[in-house]
Protein backbone atom coordinates (compact mmCIF):
# COMPACT_ATOMS: atom_id res chain seq x y z
CA UNK A 1 0.00 0.00 0.00
CA UNK A 2 1.68 3.15 -1.26
CA UNK A 3 1.67 5.94 2.06
CA UNK A 4 0.60 9.41 1.29
CA UNK A 5 2.80 12.20 0.48
CA UNK A 6 1.61 14.12 3.53
CA UNK A 7 1.83 11.23 5.49
CA UNK A 8 5.37 11.21 4.85
CA UNK A 9 5.77 15.23 6.13
CA UNK A 10 4.07 13.80 9.35
CA UNK A 11 6.91 10.87 9.93
CA UNK A 12 9.36 13.64 9.40
CA UNK A 13 8.08 16.02 11.93
CA UNK A 14 8.60 13.28 14.88
CA UNK A 15 12.70 13.19 14.62
CA UNK A 16 12.42 9.84 16.68
CA UNK A 17 10.88 7.98 13.95
CA UNK A 18 13.44 8.92 10.89
CA UNK A 19 14.85 5.46 11.01
CA UNK A 20 11.56 4.33 10.50
CA UNK A 21 11.22 6.77 7.18
CA UNK A 22 15.17 5.53 5.86
CA UNK A 23 13.54 1.84 5.82
CA UNK A 24 10.36 2.93 4.22
CA UNK A 25 12.50 4.93 1.76
CA UNK A 26 14.38 1.98 1.15
CA UNK A 27 11.65 -0.57 0.25
CA UNK A 28 9.71 2.03 -2.13
CA UNK A 29 10.40 1.38 -5.79
CA UNK A 30 12.18 4.19 -7.17
CA UNK A 31 10.83 7.15 -9.44
CA UNK A 32 12.84 6.64 -11.60
CA UNK A 33 11.88 2.50 -11.40
CA UNK A 34 8.10 3.80 -11.96
CA UNK A 35 8.75 5.57 -15.14
CA UNK A 36 10.39 2.01 -16.59
CA UNK A 37 13.59 3.20 -17.54
CA UNK A 38 16.39 0.35 -16.94
CA UNK A 39 18.22 0.16 -13.84
CA UNK A 40 22.13 -0.23 -15.01
CA UNK A 41 23.96 2.27 -14.88
CA UNK A 42 21.27 4.46 -13.87
CA UNK A 43 21.65 8.36 -11.98
CA UNK A 44 18.96 10.76 -10.91
CA UNK A 45 19.40 14.05 -10.35
CA UNK A 46 17.34 17.04 -8.88
CA UNK A 47 17.68 20.62 -9.13
CA UNK A 48 15.85 22.47 -6.90
CA UNK A 49 15.21 25.85 -5.50
CA UNK A 50 14.14 25.62 -1.90
CA UNK A 51 13.24 29.50 -1.56
CA UNK A 52 15.58 29.67 1.78
CA UNK A 53 13.43 26.81 3.72
CA UNK A 54 10.42 29.09 3.73
CA UNK A 55 7.04 27.70 1.75
CA UNK A 56 4.79 29.61 -0.32
CA UNK A 57 1.92 29.77 2.07
CA UNK A 58 4.62 31.29 4.94
CA UNK A 59 5.00 28.49 6.72
CA UNK A 60 8.57 27.09 7.83
CA UNK A 61 8.09 23.83 7.14
CA UNK A 62 10.93 22.07 5.86
CA UNK A 63 9.34 18.84 6.03
CA UNK A 64 7.51 19.31 2.64
CA UNK A 65 10.45 19.76 0.84
CA UNK A 66 12.18 16.75 2.28
CA UNK A 67 8.59 15.10 1.56
CA UNK A 68 9.50 16.38 -2.18
CA UNK A 69 12.84 14.68 -2.86
CA UNK A 70 11.88 11.25 -0.72
CA UNK A 71 9.49 11.03 -3.25
CA UNK A 72 11.66 11.57 -6.29
CA UNK A 73 14.65 9.80 -4.35
CA UNK A 74 17.42 10.83 -6.11
CA UNK A 75 21.09 9.85 -6.13
CA UNK A 76 22.10 13.63 -5.80
CA UNK A 77 20.67 17.30 -5.43
CA UNK A 78 21.38 20.56 -5.99
CA UNK A 79 19.72 23.24 -3.98
CA UNK A 80 19.40 27.08 -4.42
CA UNK A 81 18.36 29.32 -2.29
CA UNK A 82 19.62 27.91 0.99
CA UNK A 83 20.16 29.60 4.51
CA UNK A 84 22.26 28.41 7.03
CA UNK A 85 21.84 29.31 10.86
CA UNK A 86 19.61 32.62 9.50
CA UNK A 87 17.51 34.34 12.00
CA UNK A 88 14.48 33.98 9.35
CA UNK A 89 15.12 30.95 9.67
CA UNK A 90 15.21 30.25 12.87
CA UNK A 91 19.08 29.13 13.01
CA UNK A 92 18.79 26.06 11.43
CA UNK A 93 21.79 24.96 8.49
CA UNK A 94 18.65 23.95 5.96
CA UNK A 95 21.12 21.59 4.13
CA UNK A 96 21.74 19.62 7.33
CA UNK A 97 18.46 19.31 8.34
CA UNK A 98 17.55 18.17 4.78
CA UNK A 99 20.57 15.71 4.89
CA UNK A 100 19.60 14.15 7.95
CA UNK A 101 15.70 14.58 6.78
CA UNK A 102 16.71 12.21 3.38
CA UNK A 103 19.05 10.19 4.68
CA UNK A 104 21.84 12.21 2.30
CA UNK A 105 25.53 13.31 2.57
CA UNK A 106 25.83 17.66 1.78
CA UNK A 107 28.08 20.19 1.28
CA UNK A 108 27.01 23.85 1.72
CA UNK A 109 28.32 26.44 -0.84
CA UNK A 110 28.12 29.95 0.81
CA UNK A 111 27.30 32.95 -1.56
CA UNK A 112 26.73 35.82 1.05
CA UNK A 113 26.46 36.57 4.49
CA UNK A 114 23.05 36.76 5.38
CA UNK A 115 20.66 37.60 8.56
CA UNK A 116 22.79 36.67 11.15
CA UNK A 117 23.78 33.54 8.86
CA UNK A 118 24.71 32.34 5.51
CA UNK A 119 23.38 32.05 2.23
CA UNK A 120 24.10 30.44 -0.70
CA UNK A 121 23.66 27.16 -2.66
CA UNK A 122 23.87 23.30 -1.36
CA UNK A 123 24.50 19.92 -2.84
CA UNK A 124 22.76 16.62 -1.23
CA UNK A 125 24.62 13.09 -2.60
CA UNK A 126 23.97 9.52 -1.76
CA UNK A 127 27.35 8.86 -2.88
CA UNK A 128 30.50 10.21 -0.90
CA UNK A 129 31.71 13.05 -1.57
CA UNK A 130 35.77 13.20 -2.37
CA UNK A 131 35.88 16.87 -2.47
CA UNK A 132 34.50 20.13 -3.25
CA UNK A 133 35.29 23.92 -3.81
CA UNK A 134 32.87 27.14 -4.15
CA UNK A 135 33.29 29.39 -6.18
CA UNK A 136 31.99 33.13 -6.22
CA UNK A 137 30.38 34.47 -9.75
CA UNK A 138 30.97 38.48 -10.24
CA UNK A 139 28.25 40.51 -9.33
CA UNK A 140 27.94 44.61 -9.57
CA UNK A 141 27.55 46.38 -6.16
CA UNK A 142 24.51 46.30 -4.67
CA UNK A 143 23.57 43.16 -6.78
CA UNK A 144 23.21 39.77 -4.87
CA UNK A 145 26.58 37.73 -4.59
CA UNK A 146 26.28 34.32 -6.56
CA UNK A 147 28.02 31.16 -6.58
CA UNK A 148 29.15 27.70 -7.86
CA UNK A 149 29.10 24.66 -5.67
CA UNK A 150 31.32 21.99 -7.35
CA UNK A 151 31.42 18.46 -5.46
CA UNK A 152 33.56 15.77 -7.34
CA UNK A 153 30.88 12.77 -7.01
CA UNK A 154 32.84 8.88 -7.15
CA UNK A 155 29.74 6.34 -6.85
CA UNK A 156 31.08 3.07 -5.75
CA UNK A 157 31.98 0.55 -8.81
CA UNK A 158 32.39 3.71 -10.99
CA UNK A 159 35.69 4.09 -12.64
CA UNK A 160 36.35 7.75 -12.69
CA UNK A 161 34.34 10.53 -10.59
CA UNK A 162 32.24 13.12 -12.32
CA UNK A 163 31.58 16.69 -11.63
CA UNK A 164 28.37 17.64 -9.74
CA UNK A 165 27.72 21.68 -9.83
CA UNK A 166 24.86 23.96 -8.29
CA UNK A 167 24.34 27.11 -9.34
CA UNK A 168 22.20 30.22 -8.76
CA UNK A 169 22.58 33.45 -11.16
CA UNK A 170 21.01 36.60 -10.88
CA UNK A 171 16.95 37.17 -10.40
CA UNK A 172 17.13 40.94 -12.02
CA UNK A 173 15.49 41.96 -15.57
CA UNK A 174 18.92 43.50 -16.34
CA UNK A 175 20.82 40.74 -17.55
CA UNK A 176 24.66 42.52 -16.98
CA UNK A 177 25.26 40.24 -14.05
CA UNK A 178 23.67 37.10 -15.37
CA UNK A 179 26.05 37.11 -18.35
CA UNK A 180 28.91 38.06 -16.57
CA UNK A 181 28.10 34.98 -14.28
CA UNK A 182 27.48 32.70 -16.98
CA UNK A 183 31.06 33.44 -18.39
CA UNK A 184 32.94 32.95 -15.06
CA UNK A 185 30.96 29.68 -14.71
CA UNK A 186 32.06 28.16 -18.09
CA UNK A 187 35.69 29.87 -17.43
CA UNK A 188 35.68 27.94 -14.20
CA UNK A 189 34.08 24.94 -15.18
CA UNK A 190 36.46 24.73 -18.13
CA UNK A 191 39.29 23.80 -15.52
CA UNK A 192 37.70 20.65 -15.42
CA UNK A 193 37.13 19.57 -18.84
CA UNK A 194 38.71 16.21 -18.57
CA UNK A 195 36.08 15.38 -16.37
CA UNK A 196 32.54 14.48 -17.33
CA UNK A 197 30.02 16.85 -15.76
CA UNK A 198 26.63 17.83 -14.76
CA UNK A 199 25.66 21.14 -13.80
CA UNK A 200 22.07 21.82 -12.19
CA UNK A 201 20.61 24.97 -11.15
CA UNK A 202 18.16 28.12 -10.81
CA UNK A 203 19.46 29.73 -13.82
CA UNK A 204 17.71 32.60 -14.07
CA UNK A 205 17.48 32.60 -17.67
CA UNK A 206 14.68 31.00 -20.61
CA UNK A 207 15.69 29.87 -23.90
CA UNK A 208 17.46 31.89 -26.49
CA UNK A 209 19.32 34.20 -23.56
CA UNK A 210 22.79 35.67 -23.78
CA UNK A 211 23.39 33.75 -20.55
CA UNK A 212 21.95 30.59 -21.35
CA UNK A 213 23.72 30.47 -24.62
CA UNK A 214 27.08 31.33 -23.12
CA UNK A 215 26.48 28.64 -21.35
CA UNK A 216 25.31 26.33 -23.61
CA UNK A 217 28.34 26.62 -25.48
CA UNK A 218 30.04 23.92 -23.84
CA UNK A 219 27.05 22.29 -21.79
CA UNK A 220 24.47 20.60 -23.38
CA UNK A 221 20.40 21.13 -21.98
CA UNK A 222 19.07 17.70 -21.14
CA UNK A 223 15.38 18.72 -21.81
CA UNK A 224 16.48 18.13 -25.49
CA UNK A 225 15.42 14.56 -24.56
CA UNK A 226 12.76 14.95 -21.98
CA UNK A 227 9.37 15.78 -22.20
CA UNK A 228 9.15 18.82 -20.96
CA UNK A 229 7.23 20.94 -18.18
CA UNK A 230 7.96 24.46 -16.80
CA UNK A 231 9.61 25.14 -13.62
CA UNK A 232 8.24 29.13 -12.84
CA UNK A 233 6.42 29.81 -10.46
CA UNK A 234 5.20 26.41 -8.66
CA UNK A 235 0.94 27.47 -8.63
CA UNK A 236 1.09 28.02 -12.15
CA UNK A 237 4.36 27.30 -13.99
CA UNK A 238 4.78 29.71 -16.82
CA UNK A 239 9.16 29.19 -17.77
CA UNK A 240 11.33 27.39 -17.39
CA UNK A 241 14.30 28.64 -15.67
CA UNK A 242 15.77 25.62 -14.22
CA UNK A 243 18.19 23.41 -15.84
CA UNK A 244 19.90 20.09 -15.63
CA UNK A 245 23.04 20.31 -18.34
CA UNK A 246 25.82 17.59 -19.01
CA UNK A 247 29.28 17.31 -20.85
CA UNK A 248 30.34 15.75 -23.05
CA UNK A 249 27.80 15.02 -24.73
CA UNK A 250 29.11 11.59 -25.77
CA UNK A 251 29.43 10.66 -22.46
CA UNK A 252 25.82 10.95 -21.07
CA UNK A 253 22.89 9.38 -22.51
CA UNK A 254 19.88 11.56 -21.45
CA UNK A 255 17.37 8.75 -20.30
CA UNK A 256 14.60 11.32 -19.00
CA UNK A 257 13.96 14.99 -17.98
CA UNK A 258 11.10 16.11 -16.43
CA UNK A 259 9.84 18.94 -14.11
CA UNK A 260 8.30 17.92 -10.80
CA UNK A 261 4.53 18.42 -11.91
CA UNK A 262 4.53 15.81 -15.15
CA UNK A 263 6.68 13.35 -13.01
CA UNK A 264 3.04 12.23 -11.82
CA UNK A 265 -0.10 14.70 -13.75
CA UNK A 266 -2.75 13.28 -12.90
CA UNK A 267 -1.31 13.36 -9.05
CA UNK A 268 -3.28 16.14 -7.05
CA UNK A 269 -1.86 15.34 -3.78
CA UNK A 270 1.63 15.95 -5.66
CA UNK A 271 0.70 19.09 -7.21
CA UNK A 272 -0.55 20.83 -4.06
CA UNK A 273 2.69 19.87 -2.05
CA UNK A 274 5.17 21.06 -4.85
CA UNK A 275 2.63 24.26 -5.06
CA UNK A 276 3.53 24.93 -1.37
CA UNK A 277 6.77 23.78 -0.93
CA UNK A 278 8.51 25.99 -2.73
CA UNK A 279 7.62 28.50 -5.24
CA UNK A 280 10.08 26.94 -8.07
CA UNK A 281 9.36 23.38 -9.09
CA UNK A 282 12.36 20.72 -9.23
CA UNK A 283 13.83 19.49 -12.06
CA UNK A 284 14.46 15.46 -11.89
CA UNK A 285 17.04 14.22 -14.51
CA UNK A 286 17.93 10.68 -14.74
CA UNK A 287 21.19 9.85 -16.28
CA UNK A 288 23.46 6.95 -17.50
CA UNK A 289 27.46 8.13 -17.90
CA UNK A 290 28.60 5.45 -20.93
CA UNK A 291 31.61 4.13 -19.99
CA UNK A 292 31.55 4.78 -16.61
CA UNK A 293 30.97 1.91 -15.00
CA UNK A 294 33.54 -0.78 -14.38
Amino acid sequence: MRISLWAIASVLRAREACLVLLLFCGCQPRLSSDLGLPASQRITVMSYNVLGGRNTDGARDLDRIAAVILEVDPDLVALQEVDRHTNRLGGLDLADELASRTGMQHVFGPAMPFDGGEYGVAILSRYPIERFENFALPNREGSEPRTALVAFIEPPGWSEPFLFVSTHLDHQTDSTDRIDQAERLVSVLGAYVEIPGILAGDLNAQMGSVPLSIIQATWNDSWRAGSGGETFPSNIPEKRIDYVMVRPAGRWSVLKTLAGSVLKPDDQEWHELLRLASDHLPVVTILELVGGTK
